[in-house]
């Protein structure tokens, strides 16, 4: 038995549970994930190393978002930096599973790179819409900043919620995670518009500065809804009695 195919045995034996998850990253970005966690595997690559690795590809779109004349081109380099960055950040923490190595400082590393990811991200877009797209109204310049304020709130809303959830069962002495109810098709497909698989995605549009312009607004407005509806969900749950 190759060391490849042990480890995509014992990862496809061994998911996160689907609830809370889009299509995307259920059905694209997980098992490409996964396949890229089993290379690390065979490679003895360490989680961290995946992780920073992801950093690389990621934040090489970031810089080609910035400084490249939007062209249909530089989009394609785009999305394909941007989606093998997103797929390693979903494998580093599969081979940390896998070769339970996970640590603090690994959980640290990865949600650092995801923030810092968040910001740049935007601020490359505003400098691309600052330098490139000649908008007539300079309120335009404004999108990336509060598309980047709603996702920021989102992934550390999330992220601070998930952690108070296992204080309070640590504190009651459950032992483990809490089960996870069966994942609804419907949600998933809900929360598309808030997936970073299809953020990336819309970089294919970058050549065309009134399609992505317009894809833009549409995913920022969706996360600020979301934004919206996760807050109040999340702060009903952590203030339920007995949660």
């Amino acid at each position: 038995m190759s060391q490849f195919g042990y480890a995509i045995r014992q990862l496809s034996a061994a998911q996160k549970s689907s609830k809370g998850v889009s299509l995307y990253s259920r059905y694209v970005n997980r098992p490409a994930g996964r396949v890229l966690a089993a290379a690390g595997y065979t490679l003895k690559l360490t989680p961290n190393q995946i992780t920073l690795i992801s950093a690389v590809f990621t934040f090489a779109g970031v810089v080609m978002i910035a400084t490249l004349r939007p062209s249909f081109a530089v989009a394609a380099g785009v999305f394909a930096a941007l989606v093998i960055g997103f797929a390693l950040d979903s494998a580093d923490g599969q081979l940390a599973r896998l070769t339970r190595t996970g640590s603090a400082a690994g959980e640290w590393l990865d949600h650092v790179v995801d923030c810092a990811k968040m910001l740049a991200v935007h601020m490359a877009v505003l400098v691309s819409f600052y330098r490139y797209f000649g908008f007539s109204d300079p309120r335009c310049l404004l999108l990336p900043v509060v598309f980047q304020f709603a996702a920021v709130v989102v992934f550390f809303g999330g992220i601070l919620t998930e952690q108070l959830r296992r204080a309070e069962r640590q504190k009651s002495g459950a032992d483990g995670p809490a089960p996870a109810p069966p994942a609804s098709t419907l949600r998933s497909v809900a929360l598309l518009p808030v997936d970073y698989g299809v953020f990336c995605a819309m970089f294919l549009l970058f050549g065309s500065r009134d399609l992505f312009t317009a894809v833009y607004c549409c995913l920022l407005v969706a996360h600020v809804l979301f934004m919206g509806a996760f807050l109040v969900k999340w702060y009903r749950e952590l203030s339920a009695p007995g949660r």
